[in-house]
């Protein structure tokens, strides 16, 4: 009885078997036999993902550069430091959508309206400070909901998407206390 196999343990396939799925359907690149999501959905997905991460890049360097006043040198740091994650979160989710056999839609047009956070309008420091606090709270909804959809189907971009989160999740931090440091209180209880 020691050395029986547990019964919520899967299969492990033989390496003969691997062998030749890998050799068969070469085509499909890195969506392989055991892929279990729906590629063509992952991908239209992703594509939103990808336009949303493009809106937080634009935001945030706009941000950056306009943002004026006596206090706002740190907070320029800050928001060039984020549009360079964002950046990278960017190039991840599109080399996602690559490695999955689609191609990454970078076209400026309609960006706004596959993006899930928006440009904005901000006119001030303060403006800019809780419009990109807005945008990471909607893009940290918005992966928890998308790692829970991908789940086991997608391990791949299920693991992208939960390491952009934590960062996410950081921005949503930093943005929360400049708030707070620049209005001398808490706008968000905790």
């Amino acid at each position: 009885m020691e050395n029986q196999k547990p019964a919520n343990k899967p299969f492990l396939t033989d390496i003969k078997t691997l062998r030749d799925r890998a050799r068969n359907n070469i085509e499909t690149g890195g969506v392989t036999f055991t892929y279990q999501g729906d590629v063509k959905k992952a991908i239209e997905i992703l594509q939103s993902v990808l336009a949303t991460e493009i809106v937080c890049v634009l935001r945030y360097t706009m941000h950056a550069i306009a943002a004026q006043g006596i206090s706002s040198e740190g907070v320029k740091d800050e928001f060039e430091q984020h549009a360079k994650e964002e950046a990278e979160h960017m190039r991840q989710v599109a080399e996602r959508i690559n490695q999955l056999g689609g191609k990454p839609d970078f076209n400026p047009t309609g960006l706004a309206t596959r993006a899930a956070s928006e440009y904005g309008t901000a006119e001030n420091l303060i403006e800019m400070i809780k419009e990109n606090l807005i945008a990471e709270r909607i893009a940290v909804d918005h992966y928890r909901e998308l790692i829970r959809y991908f789940g086991d189907d997608d391990p791949g971009t299920r693991s992208m998407l939960q390491h952009i989160l934590v960062v996410e999740e950081e921005h949503a931090n930093d943005m929360h206390d400049l708030l707070v440091a620049h209005e001398g209180h808490p706008m968000l209880s905790k």
